[in-house]
């Protein structure tokens, strides 16, 4: 009688988003995927589907695990500038310390223009984001911790294109520093 194998859906997810952070959707080939998952590709097809259905649950976990993150974080704030901050730094490690950059941004970048079903997902993560951020900047405005603007739209939207900048800023020159001088330098101006 065969024995039946439990197949655990979230941690072959996990191995599989690490595949696609490394290599790409289009680096990353079935074999890679099946290999680093613990199964083969007709076990793949039967419990996910194919390759695309596969990244599309990755980028959702990787999206949701950060939303859920960002919502623990940030729950109960005593400064928004300070919440502000730590938002900024804690980008600066994930840019300098992920070996691999950020799989919301690669994705952007190589599967976005042509694939509306990977579009929503990071719209929405954007969104989150921008949200999230945008909410501490108007409360750091209405109580002074911001004065620089009271513009709180055109400043959640450059301080999140200043993160886009900064990977690919580390991508090409692999530089800490560089990174989290120009991080500092935006705390100061939001800081003035």
């Amino acid at each position: 009688m065969p024995k039946n194998v439990k197949f655990d859906e979230q941690l072959a997810i996990s191995k599989a988003m690490d595949v696609f952070w490394k290599k790409g959707y289009s680096g990353a080939s079935m074999r890679d995927l099946t290999e680093a998952m613990g199964i083969n590709s007709s076990s793949l097809y039967n419990t996910i589907g194919d390759k695309h259905q596969l990244f599309v649950k990755c980028i959702k976990n990787y999206t949701e695990s950060r939303r859920d993150a960002a919502e623990k974080q940030f729950q109960n704030i005593s400064s928004p500038i300070h919440a502000i901050e730590q938002f900024i730094n804690g980008a600066v490690h994930s840019i300098t310390n992920e070996p691999n950059s950020c799989l919301a941004i690669k994705t952007t970048f190589e599967m976005a223009i042509d694939d509306s079903e990977i579009q929503k997902i990071l719209r929405s993560d954007n969104s989150f984001t921008y949200n999230l951020i945008l909410d501490l900047v108007e409360k750091a405005i209405a109580i002074k911790e911001i004065r620089i603007t009271d513009d709180g739209e055109m400043l959640t939207n450059y301080i999140i294109n200043n993160f886009t900048g900064w990977h690919e800023s580390f991508i090409i020159y692999q530089d800490k520093l560089r990174i989290s001088k120009m991080a500092q330098f935006l705390i100061q101006i939001l800081k003035q």
